[in-house]
C-alpha cells in the first residue's frame, strides 16, 4: 500500500511538472526592471495593476526569478504619488505561455488563494514581455508589461 501511495505521487507530480516550460522559466532567471508599461488610453486612463498601484508606478520596479523554485521578489519604488511596495511572489509559465504569479506578501504561497494570469510574449535573453488583459469602462484592455534584463 506503501509504495502504491508513493508512486501514484511521484506519478502525479510528474504530470503537473509536464505542462510547465522550463526552458522559459529558465530564461526568465534572474534581475529585471520594468522598463515601460503600454496599453490604449494610457494617457487618459489609470490602470491598477496587481492591486498594488497605478500601473505607471511599476515603471523602474524590480523583480528577482528563481528558476529553479518558482519563487523571487519584486520591488515597487515608491517615487511621487506611487506607493513603495515589496513582497516575495512565486511564479510559473505553462507551455501553452502562460505566465501565473502569486503576490505572497510572507504568506505561504499555498494560503494564497489569489494570483493573477498573464501572458508571456517576445522573450529573447534580455528582454520579455507579460500581457495582462484588465476592464475599463466596460472595455477588456491589454496591459503589457515591457521587462529588460539588469
Amino acid at each position: 500500500m506503501k509504495k502504491f501511495l508513493f508512486l501514484s505521487m511521484f506519478v502525479m507530480i510528474l504530470a503537473s511538472c509536464g505542462s510547465l516550460d522550463q526552458k522559459s522559466q529558465v530564461g526568465i532567471k534572474g534581475n529585471w526592471t520594468i522598463s515601460e508599461v503600454t496599453y490604449p488610453g494610457s494617457d487618459y486612463i489609470k490602470v491598477t495593476s496587481f492591486d498594488v498601484a497605478d500601473s505607471k508606478c511599476f515603471v523602474g520596479s524590480s523583480w528577482n526569478f528563481v528558476s529553479n523554485n518558482n519563487k523571487g521578489t519584486m520591488n515597487v519604488g515608491g517615487s511621487g504619488s506611487c506607493p513603495s511596495f515589496s513582497s516575495p511572489i512565486v511564479w510559473t509559465v505553462t507551455k501553452a505561455g502562460d505566465f501565473t504569479l502569486k503576490i505572497t506578501e510572507g504568506e505561504k504561497a499555498k494560503r494564497v488563494s489569489q494570483g493573477y494570469f498573464l501572458k508571456l510574449r517576445n522573450q529573447t535573453e534580455t528582454s520579455f514581455e507579460l500581457t495582462d488583459n484588465v476592464s475599463v469602462g466596460g472595455k477588456t484592455v491589454e496591459v503589457v508589461y515591457h521587462f529588460s534584463k539588469v
